[in-house]
């Protein structure tokens, strides 16, 4: 998946240990929600871990899971 970086401009604005929710992750990302939660399922997307009955992940792990994806499926 090759994100252009116009596209994380709202996540390089964010802290690395700011949480962001499914919601704002997939509008990062410019996917549906639900695809989202598929790839969680599936245990391919970003690391969400939960808080109370939140599912979040970090701006970090967000820019991690990106870079991963740059590299590891080269660019299209």
């Amino acid at each position: 998946m090759n994100v252009p970086s116009a596209l994380t401009a709202d996540l390089d604005r964010r802290g690395d240990n700011e949480l962001l929710t499914l919601s704002e992750t997939a509008a990062i990302l410019r996917v549906p929600v639900n695809t989202v939660r598929y790839w969680r399922q599936l245990g391919t997307g970003p690391s969400f871990f939960k808080i109370g009955r939140h599912l979040v992940t970090t701006a970090a792990d967000l820019r991690g899971w990106i870079a991963e994806q740059r590299t590891g499926a080269g660019v299209v």
